[in-house]
């Protein structure tokens, strides 16, 4: 049993529960005797753009001073930077200040190994242990230092750029890119307009408070008006730390997370790079599945989350996998979901044959999908209840295998996620409120 790690790292509201400087404090020296070895180390630190993040940032790197490491400041910066320049620097780990898609009043913390992975478990637990264990500061002599990288961005910005072929260019497009006010503001729009696109910017003026407010991935609204009055080609969204990506094509229509990694994985199959299944999570509509079986693609399921799809990934040598939320591991390019990264890939995928992101995501006839949310007053698990369970069963039989139901605690904030799936859209809602009601009611 975990006490601190939830499924994505430490994750709440700021001032509740871990989520406070004392607490941080203790985590980077906690992490830093872990994550630390014989000599000097060195622990690369990045954040999005909250306000909380420079209070979160100074505690991180007292705790990890005080334990003998060395650290790299990024400042604002995509997580999966954090992971690339992990790698690059030859880093013992990085951390990301984040709660991603949260609101502004909402932070937590993320890990990555050296090698730009998510930590083993055992590793997590271990800091768990270490943090259980009484502060104490090494020998003046032995104190970590801290320095401030000033080419964080740039390195990330080429890395990006570095994942399409040499001769690629995006002349001739035209794009809205939606940074959230989030942790993109400063790389995304320069990758694109640096391969050649057009670009038109929104959600590019954080303040510490209006992270994922109203634009983003979450909410892209405002990117689809923005696309149809620029008369752009697509549009472009991207979550509060940059590791999710979403589309909207040139009438505004949204393309998720699934469409896009079937356009992805079409074109890795006709270049004959693609090993392995598709991995996609219990969230994965049916139709995505079907239009991958079309093709002779193989696909596999797991638990909700990147960690459990990079695990499957690895099992079956696979290059490719997410969830609808725009959460996309390329494998072939990097070791983590990278929102920037996997809309370069569909880029590449529409230039190299032609065609419009229309046309591809129309070749993915998804299932309507009703997915509903029940505030928890704390996290618990409720969904065992024989009452839920028979609530369940009894929507599945509705359904008579055309569909799918799912209920599931979240594993970043209190909620019951309820999600149902169907090909008679009046009966999905139906049944997923019915479902919402008896939770409540169990409740």
């Amino acid at each position: 049993m975990r006490k601190y790690f939830g499924t994505d790292g430490i994750r709440g509201r700021v001032g509740e529960g871990h989520i406070t400087p004392e607490f941080m404090v203790k985590l980077g020296w906690a992490a830093g005797r872990v994550l630390g070895h014989a000599g000097r180390s060195k622990v690369l630190i990045g954040k999005d753009t909250r306000i909380s993040g420079y209070m979160f940032e100074s505690a991180l790197e007292a705790g990890l001073v005080a334990a003998g490491v060395d650290i790299r400041l990024l400042g604002p910066m995509p997580t999966p930077a954090i992971a690339y320049l992990t790698r690059t620097f030859r880093a013992a780990a990085g951390i990301v200040i984040s709660a991603s898609h949260n609101p502004y009043d909402d932070n937590g913390i993320k890990f990555f190994s050296a090698a730009g992975d998510k930590l083993p478990d055992e590793v997590e637990l271990a800091i768990e242990a270490a943090l259980d264990q009484p502060l104490t500061t090494v020998d003046s002599a032995s104190l970590g230092k801290a320095k401030r990288v000033e080419d964080a961005a740039g390195r990330y910005i080429e890395f990006c750029k570095g994942t399409l072929p040499s001769a690629m260019s995006l002349q001739g497009l035209k794009l809205v890119v939606d940074c959230a006010h989030g942790a993109t503001y400063h790389t995304a729009p320069y990758v694109f307009e640096e391969l050649g696109a057009q670009v038109t910017t929104i959600g590019v003026e954080p303040d510490g408070f209006n992270i994922n407010r109203g634009v983003g991935s979450t909410s892209p609204t405002e990117l689809s008006q923005r696309v149809k009055k620029k008369k752009a080609h697509l549009g472009i969204a991207f979550d509060g730390d940059g590791d999710r990506v979403l589309m909207v094509d040139s009438r505004g229509r949204l393309v998720d997370g699934d469409q896009l990694i079937y356009i992805i994985a079409k074109h890795r199959l006709a270049q004959g790079t693609l090993t392995g299944p598709v991995v996609g999570t219990l969230m994965s509509n049916l139709g995505f599945e079907h239009a991958l079986g079309k093709l002779g693609i193989g696909f596999a399921r797991t638990k909700v989350g990147d960690r459990y799809i990079m695990e499957r990934l690895k099992q079956d040598d696979g290059i490719l996998g997410g969830e609808p939320s725009g959460h996309i591991i390329c494998r072939d390019r990097t070791t983590t979901g990278d929102g920037i990264v996997a809309a370069l890939q569909v880029l590449q995928a529409l230039v190299e044959t032609g065609s419009t992101i229309e046309e591809q995501a129309a070749e993915v006839d998804l299932y309507p999908q009703i997915l509903l949310n029940v505030p928890l007053d704390r996290q618990r698990d409720i969904v065992g209840l024989p009452a839920i369970q028979a609530g369940v069963a009894a929507a599945e039989k509705e359904l008579a295998g055309k569909g799918r139901v799912l209920l599931r605690p979240s594993g970043t904030e209190p909620l019951i996620r309820v999600m149902v799936e169907g090909e008679q859209k009046r009966k999905v809602e139906t049944i997923a409120q019915r479902l919402a009601d008896l939770v409540r009611d169990q409740l």
